[in-house]
């Protein structure tokens, strides 16, 4: 089952603190795309496209959209004074320079060690792995946005993905419904957990060990 729009809304919520002053930042497709709206305009931070943009602002009102205008999802935005339009040769050049300070994706699966499988189901149609496999090694801080277990039931954080990678220890930090994790040193750290849930809640519906943080704070 998908998370409804309040908890979409309240991990991109989470994920919009981690961005800083004057910072050149990607937004994933899927919940990531939900982060742009709780970005405070006055941080100066310059949103990036893979179809070529640097300055996106937030969702149009409805109504409002310009059907020229989108992220690389293909949906509807808007831009911020001082933004720019280029091909995807040099929107790309802007990733693999490593002259992003946060890339924020979505994913299928993240292993134990950080690695990233957020571009296939084997047997299912899909347009192609984009520009994650990209972003997710040249960011210079990657945090992915995800639920926590599948339709199933079944936990999306793994001691290791089934999945085909799109990379290899890329993950710096995971924010689910239910927590907030860092990954460093190949290991899983609980840094805090998303309100209404419990740590033990957390550690049951995870598929990898979880070192609980003396600091552990609850995110509402």
């Amino acid at each position: 089952m998908g998370l409804g729009i309040e908890s979409r809304k309240q991990i991109a919520r989470r994920a919009a603190l981690e961005i800083g002053q004057g910072m050149t930042v990607n937004l994933g497709i899927g919940i990531p795309t939900l982060v742009a709206d709780f970005i405070p305009s006055e941080l100066g931070v310059m949103l990036h496209t893979e179809n070529g943009i640097l300055g996106m602002g937030p969702s149009p009102e409805e109504g409002k959209e310009d059907g020229n205008l989108s992220n690389a999802g293909g949906y509807p935005v808007t831009v911020i004074p001082g933004a720019s339009y280029f091909d995807s040769a040099t929107a790309f050049g802007i990733i693999r320079r490593g002259l992003l300070d946060i890339t924020i994706l979505g994913a299928l699966e993240v292993s134990e060690k950080g690695d990233i499988a957020n571009w296939i189901v084997p047997g299912k149609r899909v347009p192609g792995m984009g520009g994650a496999i990209d972003l997710a090694q040249k960011a210079k801080k990657v945090i992915v946005l995800m639920n926590h277990t599948d339709k199933e039931g079944n936990p999306k954080i793994v001691k290791e993905c089934k999945l085909p990678l799109t990379v290899k220890e890329g993950a710096h930090m995971i924010i689910t419904e239910r927590a907030v994790i860092d990954c460093a040193d190949g290991k899983l750290m609980l840094q805090e957990v998303m309100y209404p849930y419990t740590v033990e809640e957390v550690v049951a519906s995870t598929g990898a060990p979880l070192t609980i943080s003396e600091n552990i704070k609850v995110f509402q």
